[in-house]
């Protein structure tokens, strides 16, 4: 990045660690410039469109093994264990990690990056919400995407959510937005294909979650 003025990855951590204590039970993860009430609407809208890519299994006696990357307070990780899935959630905030605990709900929890984190098995599906453009290093962006992907399955699914445009857009100091040019080829040097990007179409939004598979 040639942007002067973004937070540094510890500044970052500290941000997200008083964001997380300070909001509400959805605005600190959502949309800051949404009251919780519309937050409410969006968090169900992008879990509608989450199962609709990830498909409507619902079984605990088989259980699809999902990583929830960069959990938060776990809203979507519970969301999708009480589905019947095996999930794992990560998050490097140790504030959003104790209310996740604090909460349950089936999941296990785990302090990490999304690039630091390491598993003894393969999950059959992997999702990032609105994580990926919270890291400003590009370096870290891409050892992320990288390690997410290895973690995936051979056809098993990569969802992580950025806009779909071609370029990259720096947007204050704690996020940057990166387009199909950075994700398509370096996923695709993973052994990943992709199968389309689905915007949210929730008001002004223009996130959506782009779906890879892994084919190699």
């Amino acid at each position: 990045m040639t942007a002067t003025t973004v937070l540094s990855a510890s500044e970052a951590a500290s941000y997200w660690d008083k964001r997380h204590l300070a909001g509400g039970a959805l605005h600190s993860g959502g949309d800051m410039s949404f009251d919780e009430s519309a937050n409410q609407i969006f968090y169900a809208l992008r879990l509608g469109l989450l199962v609709d890519i990830i498909g409507h299994q619902s079984s605990p006696d088989a259980p699809l093994f999902v990583l929830d990357a960069g959990c938060g307070k776990g809203w979507f990780s519970r969301r999708l264990a009480s589905f019947g899935h095996q999930v794992d959630a990560i998050d490097p905030s140790d504030s959003a990690l104790a209310i996740c605990r604090e909460r349950g709900g089936g999941p296990r929890y785990f302090n990490s990056t999304l690039s630091g984190w390491r598993s003894p098995w393969l999950y059959d599906v992997v999702k990032a919400t609105d994580v990926l453009f919270h890291i400003m290093d590009d370096d870290e962006w891409a050892a992320s995407m990288r390690n997410l992907a290895s973690l995936v399955r051979v056809g098993g699914r990569l969802i992580v959510a950025d806009w779909g445009k071609e370029g990259d857009l720096v947007a204050g100091n704690y996020l940057v937005v990166r387009g199909r040019g950075r994700y398509l080829p370096l996923l695709a040097e993973c052994g990943m294909r992709f199968d389309g990007w689905r915007p949210y179409r929730f008001r002004q939004n223009n996130i959506g979650y782009y779906i890879f598979t892994r084919i190699g």
